[in-house]
Order: structure tokens, then C-alpha cells, then sequence
């Protein structure tokens, strides 16, 4: 494995995309962008368009903001191994023409959502051959999609909220079944979910049917799968996951907010929003809410990071996970970076250690056979 202290990596932080949550990605991307340390990395900006083309040049994550694409060239990473490197496109005589711009040792993706968080990116760079950080095909899918993510934490003996899944399809030919099984959680309030996003995109608290009707409809614009869940009277607490197979949590962090619940908008627009760190909990409720973390984090194989997302309900103290992301917010509000810096692991120090970790992942891939020898 190369070492960074011997000669500078060569990372590509991707960024942008075809998700809901593309303004979100711009600015955790200039984040991850600012704790880069010059001395120890060449960076390449990759962004992505919200139609899904890929563009390099000068200050691209500037351009992507404005929506001014006239300064950038089109580029493409080949999902063929053996020519590797970022590769620009240019057009010539009405042909196009690739040339190499730059080896790339490993990939910064801070794509939230579909088409970067999903497993999807994730196998382009698996076939390409290259170290990317985060968790691998397997445990970005599980992780985005919220019901399967759900069962497995089930099938794991991790408690979730209950829950049910609806498909836009059963809307589309019968809605009146599809408001039967959300009510067959039982009394509202319920919140309705698309299945694969994050950020709060297309999430609603809803009170009665009207309002069952109309979240299922704003969440459907966003995902076929949506997931419905019961309501409950909760704190909301979060803990970052760091590391491949021996991974360790950090303190926890309580989240509170001035809405009914923690949406898109109190995220990031509401200042009456607030993070206490570490939270006012109990600690064997600390130590269990990590200890879950870390459980959950294992059992959909994840490695790199995730951010553990839970529920302590205030009439009966119990624990619930609620959901993981695998790319979590990169902001300078956002709780991933701030719950290890209150754990002793400063910015610079986090963005470092995920690309060790992507490199001793990828160390890991490449001493795996593929191919079959008789008797070997």
C-alpha cells in the first residue's frame, strides 16, 4: 500500500448529482474540500450535473453552484481496470475523444442519495478498480433503502419503530388499500418516507387520512417504495460509526428542533434548530445506543462511516433505530463531523483516517481470488 507520507494522493472528491439532496451535496462537498490537506493530496473536483454528467475543470464545485457549466469539460472514470484514471472528454471533427487527465489513487464521494449513496456509484468504482471511501455495493443499498434496512435490523434483534411499505405502483391502482395498510399501524400521527432518500426530502407527519393522502402523494414524487412508520413522542439522538471491520463509535448527540419533527427545512434554514454534544442521557443509554450502532453497522457489512440515527421515546424510554446513512452530511452543522470532533478527532484528522480506510478496504479487495484453480 502506498503511504501518504511518501508522495501525495491523488483523490477526486465527487460531488452534486441526479438527488434530491444535490444542494446538500455542494455544501458538505466544500467541506470534505476544506479539510484536504494540500501537503498530503492532489485534488481533483469531479461534480455532477443534476442530470448525471460529470464535469472537471477550474473550481468546479463554484460552477455547480452558479449552474454555469461553460468553463468545465465532460469527463468519465472507465469501469474497466485496465485504463485507469479520470479521463476528459473532448470533441473533435463531431467524434469524441478521451485522454487521461489524472491517476486516481482514491474517491471522495459526497453524493447523498440516489445515484451516489446507493450502491450505485459504488459498483462503477468496484469494476474500475479504484479505493473509494465509504461502505461498499452491499451495505449502500442496504443502507439506503429505509424498509429493507428495517428488516434487517429485525432480523438482527435491533429494535425499529413499526412499519409498514407501500409501493407508488398499489397507489396507482388502489389507494384506498394502500391508506388501509398505513392505518393498520394503528392511531396517528405516522410519517410517511420515500424509501430511498435522506435529508428529510419528501418526509411528512401526518394526522389523519387527508393528510395520509397527500404525504403519500409528496413522497411518491420521490421514490416507488415509501416507507410508513408510527409516530412516537421522541428525542432524536445521533451517533457517527467510523472504521472497516473493527469499527468504534462516538459520543452521542441529541438533536433538537422547533417543528413537529426534524425536517429538510430545520435542518438546514431553521436556527432554532440545535445540536447538544455530547446528549443529556443516561450513560448505560449512551453505551447502548453505541453498542447498537456498531451492531447495525456490522450486520449490513458496512465499512468507512455512517452516521446511526435513534429514538428515545419520552413516555417510555425505549430505544429505537430509526435509520443509518452511509454518506453522511458533510456541513459545517452537520452532526457526522462535529460528534468526532467532541470525541477528539478533528476534521482533517477524519477526512485522513477515511481514506486509510478506503485504501486498506481496497487492499483487502485485491487480495481476494477471482479466479478458480482446481485443487488451489
Amino acid at each position: 500500500m502506498r503511504t501518504m507520507a511518501s508522495k501525495k494522493l491523488n483523490v477526486a472528491v465527487i460531488f452534486g448529482g441526479r438527488s434530491g439532496e444535490h444542494a446538500v451535496s455542494l455544501v458538505s462537498a466544500k467541506f470534505v474540500l476544506s479539510m484536504l490537506e494540500q501537503k498530503k493530496y492532489s485534488v481533483t473536483q469531479i461534480g455532477l450535473s443534476k442530470r448525471g454528467a460529470w464535469w472537471v475543470g477550474e473550481d468546479v464545485l463554484q460552477a455547480l453552484e452558479a449552474g454555469n457549466f461553460g468553463s468545465l469539460m465532460p469527463a468519465t472514470i472507465f469501469p474497466d481496470p485496465t485504463r485507469p484514471g479520470l479521463k476528459r472528454i473532448e470533441e473533435n471533427k463531431g467524434a469524441e475523444m478521451l485522454e487521461t487527465l489524472t491517476n486516481v489513487d482514491v474517491v471522495f464521494p459526497v453524493l447523498h442519495g440516489t445515484y451516489g449513496e446507493d450502491g450505485t456509484l459504488q459498483g462503477l468504482l468496484e469494476m474500475a478498480g479504484v479505493a473509494y471511501v465509504g461502505a461498499g455495493v452491499l451495505g449502500s443499498a442496504a443502507g439506503m433503502d429505509k424498509a429493507l434496512f428495517a428488516d434487517v435490523m429485525r432480523a438482527n434483534n435491533i429494535p425499529v419503530v413499526d412499519y409498514v411499505l407501500i409501493r407508488r405502483s398499489l397507489m396507482e391502482t388502489d389507494m384506498d388499500t394502500a391508506l388501509r395498510i398505513a392505518e393498520s399501524l394503528g392511531d396517528y400521527p405516522l410519517f410517511v418516507k420515500p424509501a430511498n432518500l435522506g435529508s428529510s426530502v419528501g418526509v411528512s407527519k401526518v394526522h389523519n387520512r387527508a393528510d395520509l393522502l397527500e404525504g403519500l402523494m409528496y413522497a411518491a414524487q420521490y421514490d416507488r417504495r415509501l416507507l410508513v412508520q408510527k409516530g412516537h413522542n421522541v428525542r432524536e439522538i445521533e451517533v457517527s460509526v467510523l472504521g472497516n471491520d473493527d469499527p468504534q463509535a462516538s459520543v452521542c448527540g441529541e438533536i433538537t428542533y422547533a417543528g413537529e419533527f426534524y425536517s429538510y427545512e430545520a435542518k438546514y434554514h431553521d436556527d432554532a434548530s440545535r445540536a447538544t454534544i455530547p446528549a443529556d442521557i443516561p450513560v448505560e443509554t449512551s453505551d447502548r445506543i453505541r453498542d447498537l450502532a456498531i451492531r447495525a453497522y456490522k450486520a449490513v457489512g458496512l465499512s468507512g462511516m455512517a452516521r446511526v440515527d435513534f429514538f428515545i421515546d419520552k413516555d417510555s424510554d425505549e430505544v429505537y433505530l430509526n435509520e443509518l446513512n452511509t454518506i453522511p452530511g458533510f456541513t459545517q452543522i452537520s452532526m457526522y463531523p462535529q460528534l468526532w470532533k467532541a470525541s477528539g478527532i478533528s476534521g482533517e484528522e477524519l477526512v485522513d483516517r477515511l481514506i486509510e480506510l478506503a485504501l486498506e478496504r481496497r487492499a483487502q479487495r485485491e487480495a481476494t481470488s477471482h479466479e478458480y484453480t482446481r485443487g488451489g
